[in-house]
């Protein structure tokens, strides 16, 4: 009984995930073309998605402690959901650059805002039916979501040209995920009880040396992950890819990261962490084939690429869960998704500068951090 009502709450977290990320991620893709319509520059365009993804990962950290220090997860995970469903059809009314900026903005918040709380809440089931499927699940109906958002934009962007009729579009699914979210709020009152008992299994509520080799390993994976922006761009410029199909190539990673999640996860929970060895060393062989390969190995790459975030997303959950006490689940989660995100800027700038120089560069600085994150996270999985 408790395994089945573990696993409805997943789903049912799922399905808000998938709402969620159809509609952010729509967006997303429209979000640069459509300040630049009203007028926005190149350098506010970049200021502006900097200043949200900082934003959106240092509040991580901040919504984390408190959900724990107060026991309001579900508060912080309404709250965040909100902002981050809504600044995205609200997009539709606005026609000047700095009204939509900062919606778009409030929308990064909103993840943060929610984002450690979810996660929590989530590896409570992890007990019942196995963090790895857990957290598979949950990406798999994340990325489902992610493919498809974008798709519809685009489908919307051919048949009406545009933007404000795709923003207003995505209220559908924004509306879809608070109203999943409420249901799971009904269902599950209490996800914590899903994993009574586990309080037990720790000899304290610090958070462990495991938990910090962790956290090292995944800055590093982060570093060393190149951002698709910067991928697309090369695509580009180097001919790689036709302009039309670059868009195409996104949606073939993200349907790869859908697909690899379940499989990731169940391989987790029947082999043990150091499945996550041979994920990331997938992942490390995305660099060089994206950044230095002809057409048909950029695709290749782009399917690495796609597990890599798979193994992100779905992995590092999971192995974390074993690692972080209960009463601390949002703060850790958090605290490790804001040093995520400071070493995915620090990388993603330093490829910058460096893909100005040498494009190789790029794909050894991609690759080196990768794979220097193996050893670490084999480490990290003998201290459990």
């Amino acid at each position: 009984m408790k395994n089945r009502s573990a696993l409805q709450f997943v789903v049912i977290i799922g399905i808000v995930n998938f709402f969620a990320d159809f509609t952010y991620e729509g967006a997303r893709g429209i979000v640069g073309p459509f300040l630049g319509s009203l007028g926005a520059s190149a350098a506010v365009l970049g200021f502006v998605a900097g200043l949200g993804e900082l934003m959106g990962y240092a509040l991580r950290s901040v919504s984390g402690y408190f959900a724990d220090k107060f026991h309001r997860h579900w508060v912080f995970a309404f709250l965040g959901y909100a902002v981050n469903m809504l600044a995205v059809p609200a997009l539709a009314l606005t026609a000047q650059w700095p009204v939509a900026a900062t919606l778009v903005v409030a929308e990064r918040v909103g993840r943060g805002i929610r984002k450690p709380t979810v996660d929590a809440m989530l590896s409570y089931a992890g007990k019942s039916i196995g963090a790895g499927w857990v957290f598979g699940l949950n990406e798999a109906l994340d990325q489902a979501g992610a493919t498809i958002g974008p798709l519809l934009m685009a489908l919307i962007l051919w048949l009406h040209g545009s933007f404000h009729t795709g923003f207003a579009v995505l209220l559908i699914p924004a509306l879809f995920c608070l109203a999943t979210l409420l249901a799971a709020r009904l269902l599950h009152p209490r996800p914590h009880e899903l994993e009574q008992g586990a309080e037990r299994t720790f000899a304290s509520a610090n958070l462990s040396r495991a938990y910090w080799i962790y956290f090292a390993a995944g800055a590093l994976i982060a570093a060393g992950f190149a951002d698709f922006a910067l991928i697309g761009f090369h695509f580009q410029k180097a001919d790689a890819v036709p302009r039309d199909l670059i868009p195409v190539f996104y949606a073939v990673a993200m349907a790869s990261s859908a697909l690899a999640s379940i499989p990731l996860g169940r391989l987790y929970d029947r082999f043990g962490a150091n499945i996550s060895l041979f994920a990331f060393l997938v992942s490390a062989a995305a660099g060089p084939l994206v950044f230095l390969g002809t057409f048909r190995f950029a695709m290749i790459g782009m399917i690495f690429w796609g597990i890599g975030m798979s193994a992100q997303g779905a992995l590092f959950q999971a192995m974390l869960t074993h690692v972080i006490p209960m009463q601390k689940r949002s703060t850790a989660f958090g605290l490790f998704d804001t040093g995520f995100g400071v070493a995915w800027f620090l990388g993603s700038a330093t490829m910058g500068l460096l893909y100005d120089k040498s494009v190789v560069a790029v794909a050894f600085f991609s690759t080196v951090l990768q794979l220097a994150a193996i050893p670490v996270i084999f480490i990290a999985n003998r201290e459990r």
